[in-house]
């Protein structure tokens, strides 16, 4: 591009003298104002968390997919999902949630949309499960009444789903404790006996199990198979007003995963860049279910699970939460 392109490339003036001046200089070159305005790329601010879940955007990135779909995309990391629904709109224009995070956060009177899909749970695409010392007594939910056990939260996903398991085997998860516990430093809790059972994910799900500690099952599935897992969500104005935005990013994000299908070694060495894993460890980290796209009725297990929990979330219309490009 010519000194000339660079500069023009920067902003075009719309005041009418130098409007002229400028369309006049592009007239010369071959370009137009509008196809000045196209090159421009739609800064956005993305939230992520450093897991294999949000792998098809840190591709995206890493490979120029945002770039050649016209997006200038500055992501940045972040340890713990459930703080980011009141940043959207503020600190970031797309972010990273679960359902019960999103809609405690929307019933609490932020303004949000789900708009863009990320992964699902599935029988052939688990990350995960419900782990315990291989001696332990506990064999299915239901033993795991008036136990301890180590999660990321008592109002996270997975303990969301943990508690609806336990009752629908006929337990009474009145009587469990949450202790809040770091992924990682869950099996040594485990072993200790500090907790009964832990809430784990991948990759340390597969660490936990080549160790001798037992699964007991996936509480997830027990909600659906498949079943609505992981999404994106934005400041519900701005998605509405931005569903071109939105629909670069889900194609970005469908390149990303065209990626993982097929150069999976490529895949997994952005992985290794983007959240520091040790590569013998994200060699072994099973790639979950990916899909973009996200519905209403995705959400309606959920909301109504949270209701029966006792969540404030019943008069939430999940179709005025769910804003797509479509």
């Amino acid at each position: 591009m010519t000194t000339l392109k660079r500069r023009l490339h920067i902003g075009v003036s719309t005041r009418p003298r130098n409007l002229a001046l400028v369309t006049a200089a592009l007239a010369m070159l071959g370009l137009s104002v509008l196809e000045v305005r196209a090159q421009t790329k739609v800064p956005l601010r993305v939230a992520y968390t450093g897991v294999i879940t949000w792998l098809p955007a840190m591709i995206a990135k890493e490979d120029g997919i945002f770039e050649k779909n016209g997006l200038d995309v500055t992501m940045t990391r972040f340890t713990q999902i459930a703080n980011l629904p009141g940043t959207l709109g503020r600190q970031f224009d797309l972010a990273p949630t679960t359902a019960p995070d999103m809609l405690n956060a929307i019933a609490s009177g932020i303004n949000l949309a789900a708009v863009v899909g990320n992964t699902y749970e599935s029988s052939d695409k688990k990350s995960y499960e419900v782990l315990v010392q291989d001696s332990s007594p506990i064999k299915s939910p239901k033993d795991l009444t008036g136990k301890r056990i180590a999660g990321p939260g008592v109002g996270s996903v997975m303990h969301v789903a943990l508690i609806d398991w336990v009752k629908k085997d006929g337990g009474d998860p009145s009587g469990i404790i949450g202790v809040e516990v770091p992924f990682p430093n869950m099996a040594d809790q485990l072993k200790a006996g500090r907790v009964d059972a832990v809430e784990q994910l991948q990759p340390f799900v597969g660490a936990m199990r080549a160790s001798g500690f037992r699964s007991i099952g996936d509480p997830l599935l027990k909600i659906s198979d498949p079943v609505l897992f992981t999404f994106w969500i934005a400041d519900a104005d701005w998605a509405r007003g931005h569903k071109d935005v939105l629909k670069k990013f889900r194609t970005s994000l469908e390149a990303g995963l065209a990626v993982i299908n097929s150069d999976p070694a490529k895949a997994r060495a952005v992985l290794t860049k983007y959240t520091g894993l040790p590569e013998q460890v994200v060699a072994r980290i099973p790639f979950p279910g990916y899909d973009f796209k996200v519905m209403p009725q995705q959400l309606d297990v959920w909301q109504k699970l949270m209701v029966g929990q006792g969540h404030p979330v019943g008069k939430l219309d999940m179709k005025n939460v769910v804003v797509t490009p479509e």
